[in-house]
C-alpha cells in the first residue's frame, strides 16, 4: 500500500485550502443575505426619465397616444 508516515501535504497548500474554504463560505452568506433581503422599491415618478439623455424613456416624449396623434 502507499501509506507512509510522512506527511505529505505543505503548510503553504493547507493554508492555501482553508483560505479558499473562508472564502467560499463567505461567499455564500453574501449570496444568502442577498436572496433573504426585501427587493427595493423602485421610485414611481410621473414620467421615466431616460439616465443617459434626461428625457424621458417613453415613445413621443411620453406623450399618450390620444394626444400624439391628434386624437
Amino acid at each position: 500500500m502507499a501509506s507512509s508516515g510522512k506527511k505529505k501535504t505543505t503548510m503553504a497548500k493547507l493554508t492555501r485550502e482553508s483560505k479558499l474554504r473562508e472564502r467560499r463560505l463567505d461567499k455564500q452568506a453574501k449570496k444568502d443575505a442577498r436572496r433573504h433581503a426585501p427587493a427595493p422599491q423602485p421610485d414611481l415618478p410621473g414620467d421615466p426619465l431616460d439616465v443617459t439623455s434626461g428625457e424621458s424613456a417613453l415613445p413621443d416624449g411620453g406623450q399618450p397616444a390620444s394626444l400624439v396623434n391628434g386624437g
